[in-house]
């Protein structure tokens, strides 16, 4: 029997969350597990985790919480999360349950001041911060403190996010382990996520200090998901996978997600799909901000059949009536995969669940897993250069030293930020003087862990059993058994077929080449700390012109027609025809486009007079005859070939960050005199040629180099880009 406290605790419980769902009949009532994790918190004061599926309520249960502890004046609910979307989301519900609930995130910096004199004054009832906010200097040293000490209830969402075990850890996160230390006694926390098996449970438990011999109450819960139905439809091709989409979305229940791996890849999606009739939006990391909660709202109120979306959508989109999640592009890992599925059918008894794999997926795995923790040697230059400097340094002051490009190197100074070999302060990062060691089998292990997602995922497209069995087990669900809904259970319900249309529009989305290959127009900083003299912007007499590329690496579409192409090891030969065909294609349009130098305008650069490659180590017959082709077909003269330079200088260029490419690049290259003779004489700019372009760097020094010596301007084609 329950104590009158806690029975009279219950009623109140069961109040508040009528309120917050809507209920007017008061008749709501919290589930037995929901209410085991309120009565922990409230009751009892005790650190709870609780792993539980997607729609399973666990916003009801801190919500409720912090309702009932205000009530007994507790101090505001910090909640931690890293989901814009789902911030938006949180305010919205718990005005409904009349909490007062802000955000601190990057969205909303105008506000912060603002946001932070109302919880002094005691105004608000949850705070919602992003955790990139816990480790910003003059949040940690000068906000953090006071907090942790006014904080009645610490709740952790997504708490698989502070796991390098799971699939997306997130540094900024394990600074949570100091606001822990820092709260005072029995304040009550609260870790939640959908997506955890057991040994990133475990591990999430261990630095929550929820786990060895503590009293803290662990709740983790079966993972099925009644309303949903797993298919898998292998289709021959982009093309056909494309079309497919055009011809059944309608068919699909409801509004839904359309998840893809890459930026390039949504938008080429969402073109498609809205000129064949479809309202989409797109929604990626690009997208800004104000669109971002357009495209949200349109989806909410089911103005528009779906998003278009990466993963910066993610589990951080609350809908309960969404109808089907479809994957163009399989995921690297089923627990992230499971994580996007389950925003489907939280409301609604059928939702549908369709993934769409590519040949081009497994290539974009491995893009992403070459981001991972760098080796030894790089942490430990790093860690030289801090301890070196007499000051903290900033990112783009500590870059060119270390030969990690941005976000890369910033991921590791937060990883030993948490290890306490460094601390960030304000202008930069220094070195704290504490041991350090690298974790060999740990990163190890974890990419072991990464490749076996890999497979994992292979193995679910390719498995006839249950499918949201297969998934329930990959997150060590003991109680997982056959779902008798998925298309191994149930028989397949979509079939194969694609109209001939939407196949040919599909084509010709997808072969339609030509993208803009925006030029450098700023120098990165700190060259002048490693001899080279450049700095600012670069001078308009050694600037390129902007661009084009036949498409990018990671599109659908020309992407499969070049990675191979242009893939580490790929035998080099002349450029195929199609490819000539589809560069003269690029030519013909970028002449007539907006600003081509066959448009009209007054403003417009002249016709380029001539042709001019970009020497190759790895691809020469490649790139000669791209430049030879085109200057036949052109009917301009090949002027000729940058060359290397002699000696060290000449050394293949390293793919590190953006000031050790241009270091490297300054020395690489020479203009023969023959060339420069033929630059003299021409009367109009060039086409500069080369095979692909990463960072833009390559371009922007040759062709700094060709103005310089006399070209009176320079366009950059490439067969593709990177990003």
């Amino acid at each position: 029997m329950e104590h009158t406290s806690n029975a009279e605790l219950r009623t109140a419980a069961d109040t508040v969350l009528a309120r917050l769902v809507g209920d007017a009949t008061g008749t709501a009532r919290l589930r037995e597990d929901q209410w085991r994790a309120i009565e922990a918190l409230v009751a009892d004061k005790r650190r709870a985790l609780v792993v539980q599926r997607t729609g399973w309520g666990k916003s009801a249960v801190y919500f409720v919480a912090t309702a009932l502890l205000r009530g007994m004046g507790a101090g505001p609910t910090v909640i931690v999360s890293p989901l814009l979307a789902l911030m938006r989301n949180q305010v919205e519900a718990a005005a409904r349950a009349g909490i007062s609930a802000r955000t601190i995130n990057s969205a909303n910096p105008e506000e912060w001041d603002t946001i932070q004199e109302e919880v002094a004054a005691g105004s608000v009832d949850v705070l919602l911060v992003s955790p990139e906010r816990l480790n910003n200097p003059d949040f940690r040293d000068n906000v953090l403190p006071k907090l942790s000490a006014a904080t009645g209830l610490l709740v952790v969402d997504e708490a698989h996010c502070i796991s390098d075990w799971g699939h997306d850890f997130r540094p900024d996160y394990r600074r949570l382990r100091t606001m822990l230390v820092e709260l005072p006694p029995g304040v009550p926390v609260l870790a939640t996520t959908a997506t955890a098996n057991a040994r990133v449970t475990a591990d999430v438990a261990e630095q929550l200090g929820t786990g060895g011999g503590s009293d803290a109450l662990v709740l983790r819960g079966p993972l099925d998901r009644e309303s949903l139905s797993l298919n898998v439809l292998s289709l021959p091709d982009a093309a056909h996978r494309l079309g497919w989409l055009a011809d059944h979305l309608d068919e699909l229940p409801g509004s839904g997600i359309i998840y893809t791996l890459t930026v390039a890849a949504a938008e080429e999606i969402t073109t498609y799909l809205r000129r064949r009739g479809h309202t989409v939006a797109s929604y990626t990391g690009k997208t800004e901000n104000a669109d971002r909660q357009q495209a949200e709202d349109d989806l909410l109120a089911n103005r528009v059949k779906a998003l278009v979306a990466t993963s910066a959508l993610g589990m951080g989109f609350d809908k309960p009536d969404l109808g089907f999640v479809a994957h163009l592009g399989s995921p690297s890992s089923p627990i992230a995969y499971y994580q996007q599925v389950g925003r489907a059918g939280r409301g609604v008894a059928h939702a549908e669940v369709l993934l769409l794999p590519g040949r081009e997926d497994e290539a974009i795995w491995k893009y992403f897993a070459s981001v991972a923790f760098p080796p030894e040697e790089q942490v430990r230059r790093t860690l030289d250069v801090l301890a070196h400097s007499e000051r903290p340094m900033s990112l783009p002051a500590l870059e060119p030293l270390v030969e990690l490009r941005r976000i890369r190197l910033e991921t590791m100074l937060k990883v030993l930020d948490v290890d306490g070999a460094v601390r960030r302060v304000k202008g930069g990062w220094t070195t704290t003087g504490q041991p350090w060691v690298y974790d060999t089998e740990r990163y190890a292990w974890v990419a072991r862990q990464r490749s076996a997602e890999q497979q994992a995922m292979r193995e679910y497209a390719s498995t006839t059993g249950c499918r949201m069995e297969f998934l329930r087990r990959q997150l060590d669900d003991e109680q997982a058994a056959p779902c008798g809904r998925c298309d191994n259970c149930a028989g397949a319900r979509f079939t194969a077929d694609v109209s001939g249309k939407a196949l040919d529009e599909a084509r010709g989305e997808l072969t339609r080449p030509g993208v803009e290959v925006e030029p450098r127009k700023m120098w990165p900083t700190g060259l002048a700390a490693i001899g080279i003299d450049l700095k600012g912007r670069i001078p308009a007499g050694e600037l390129a012109f902007p661009g084009r590329a036949l498409g990018r690496l990671s599109d659908i579409g020309w992407g499969n027609r070049l990675r191979p192409m242009l893939a580490p090891g790929a035998p080099d030969g002349p450029v195929p025809d199609d490819v000539v065909q589809a560069a003269v294609s690029v030519l013909t349009d970028w002449a007539k486009g907006s600003g081509g130098w066959a448009c009209g305008s007054p403003d417009a650069p002249p016709r380029p007079v001539g042709v001019v490659t970009v020497p190759s180590r790895t691809r020469p017959a490649l790139v000669a005859s791209l430049g030879a082709r085109i200057a036949e077909i052109g009917r301009m003269p090949l002027l000729g070939s940058l060359a290397y330079a002699d000696g060290p200088a000449g050394e293949r260029i390293a793919q590190s960050n953006s000031a050790q490419r241009v270091r490297a690049l300054h020395h690489a290259f020479v203009v023969p005199e023959a060339l420069a003779s033929a630059l003299a004489e021409a009367q109009g700019p060039v086409l500069l040629v080369d095979d692909a372009s990463d960072t833009g760097w390559t371009l922007a020094v040759a062709a700094r180099l060709l103005r310089r010596a006399g070209a009176k301007g320079v366009f950059p084609l490439v067969l593709a880009v990177q990003a």
